[in-house]
């Protein structure tokens, strides 16, 4: 009876102490949040059923026209257009950049990007790669750039990566082993308890997934949210199409990409989500002022998003002087 109570009494300390270790290494902890938004952790614990889906698009013209003349001085296409657009809605829109984790909300620490890709391209019976990477605050469009390359490199290359020695290994355990180490793995997540290194060589555990279904001609679709990891936001980016849109009371044709968001309501509300929708918006329809990285010199290098005061960002865009959230409006779905 005494050793009974003793190991309930164990039992009792180390769930306590679990539940009081809020640290982790890619989050902070928001202990003080609505009591609604708390709620919505245990109603909705999980990703799969508290996703919002959102239809947007963004006109091609200048972005086109951009890339032409920054391709002249190094080499840049849409996915590095996009993959920046992504990093200036996170940073205009901090309050995205947060996940749940063991019914806790999390700041991340970081802007943490994702995107899939071609391991051979243009080839349709290659294997896809997820491409993990961390966009500094201060970081221009040449240095996204000139990292994303790199990282292409390497995918493209007959060098392992972690994501390859770390498939390739689970490959090999039986299935039942296998369920049992997963579901290990979840619970250490849950209680704050995963390995740094582990969180941060894992391409899920990233505040947003992007898959340019674009550059291999298809339209896109709306992407479910894993379970695994944290991200709590997933993009999927469709060919460039012509669409008819109204521009001032008209209807015209306009050359569009077509975004299509899936995002974890639990991490906050439909107003700031559509903010940082429009910040990624921006970036594409913007680029000239907002990514910069034309001039030959560097002259005109600027971190993504915010360039000096003598190139303002353009009225109605986020950041931009006098601009009004309250006033703030997506294109028509």
């Amino acid at each position: 009876m005494v050793a009974t109570l003793i190991v309930i009494a164990a039992l009792i300390v180390v769930l306590t102490l679990l539940n009081l270790k809020t640290s982790r290494s890619d989050g902070t902890y928001m202990g003080r949040i609505h009591p609604f938004r708390k709620l919505m952790f245990y109603i909705m614990p999980t990703r799969s059923e508290s996703i919002v889906l959102y239809d947007d698009y963004a006109s091609v013209e200048e972005l086109e026209r951009y890339l032409e003349q920054v391709n002249k001085r190094f080499h840049v296409d849409v996915t590095h257009a996009i993959v920046a657009a992504i990093a200036n809605g996170m940073k205009k829109a901090p309050s995205m950049n947060r996940f749940v984790v063991g019914r806790r909300l999390y700041q991340r620490k970081g802007i943490w990007i994702t995107f899939s890709m071609k391991r051979k391209k243009l080839d349709k019976q290659a294997k896809l790669a997820a491409v993990k990477r961390l966009i500094p605050e201060d970081q221009s469009f040449f240095g996204l750039c000139a990292g994303l390359e790199e990282n292409i490199k390497v995918e493209r290359s007959d060098t392992k990566t972690y994501l390859d020695k770390e498939l390739g290994l689970l490959s090999k355990i039986p299935r039942p082993v296998l369920k049992v180490g997963v579901s290990l793995l979840k619970w250490l997540d849950y209680n704050n308890l995963l390995p740094a290194d582990f969180i941060k060589n894992d391409a899920m555990y990233t505040g947003v997934f992007a898959a340019n279904l674009g550059s291999l001609g298809m339209n896109a679709g709306y992407h479910h949210l894993y379970e695994w990891g944290t991200c709590p936001l997933f993009i999927m980016i469709g060919a460039i199409e012509e669409r008819p849109v109204v521009v001032d009371g008209q209807v015209v044709v306009k050359r569009v990409i077509p975004l299509r968001f899936t995002y974890d309501e639990r991490i906050d509300d439909g107003l700031n989500a559509g903010l940082g929708i429009k910040g990624v918006v921006d970036a594409l329809e913007h680029p000239f002022e907002l990514l910069g990285c034309v001039a030959a010199d560097g002259s005109d290098d600027h971190p993504i998003g915010d360039p000096p005061a003598s190139k303002p960002i353009p009225a109605g865009c986020l950041g931009a002087d006098g601009f009004d959230p309250k006033n703030a409006r997506a294109h028509a779905a």
